[in-house]
């Protein structure tokens, strides 16, 4: 009887202590819980994306992106990812929203090399403010802002890199590898799909968790 009251009052503060949920994202095995767009009509994303050993792999061409089948608002999502060869250009698509095309509405975690940690605007209606000043789209649908915080904190191929990237309400924080590289508040935007981009090389993802925050 003293074990299961023990055991129950574990569960008990555990519940009363608001313990956050986490989300594997990807399994390590297939794409479940994963969509595939592209323009490309001749292109399906067994062609793009591959699983193996619990590896994600993009082959980087055509454009493309694999996004969430739900959207997600208020989390922290891990990831890690490398470049197995030469390093070019990906992302991590936050916040998308809207039609799928190349490329939608959201706004990214860059990934290209030497720029993780810069933020990318991608829609004439999404805005973020940096270090007091807000940024929003006019020229172009896309609008970088550069990493304000520290100089690149990427490691060199074919290292795993860890992504930490923190939305909490309107507020967006990228961390490369531990260090604070970009933080934004005031998002015009706070929920939608997660997406993996496809523009470049190869690269390589694993364990893609979401951790939703209270």
């Amino acid at each position: 009887m003293k074990y299961l009251t023990a055991i129950l009052s574990v569960g008990v503060c555990l519940f009363a202590c608001g313990c956050a949920e986490r989300i594997r994202l990807f399994n390590g095995y297939n794409l479940d819980g994963w969509k595939h767009y592209t323009e490309d009509p001749g292109t399906v994303a067994s062609q793009v994306w591959s699983v193996k050993d619990g590896i994600l792999r993009c082959e980087g061409r055509p454009n493309s992106y694999l996004r969430t089948t739900r959207p997600f608002s208020n989390y922290k999502l891990t990831l890690e990812w490398r470049w197995p060869s030469k390093p070019t250009n990906s992302g991590i698509l936050l916040h998308g929203s809207g039609p799928d095309r190349i490329w939608p509405d959201c706004y990214e975690a860059q990934l290209r090399s030497g720029d993780a940690g810069d933020i990318v605007i991608i829609g004439y209606e999404r805005s973020l403010t940096v270090d007091g000043k807000t940024f929003r789209p006019e020229e172009s649908r896309y609008l970088r802002i550069p990493r304000q915080k520290q100089p690149s904190s990427e490691k060199k191929p074919p290292q795993w890199n860890r992504y930490e990237i923190l939305c909490r309400g309107d507020t967006i924080a990228l961390y490369v590898n531990g260090v604070l590289q970009n933080r934004g508040t005031n998002a015009s935007v706070s929920e939608g799909f997660i997406a993996l981009q496809a523009e470049g090389s190869p690269i390589e993802f694993r364990n893609i968790v979401l951790e939703k925050l209270r």
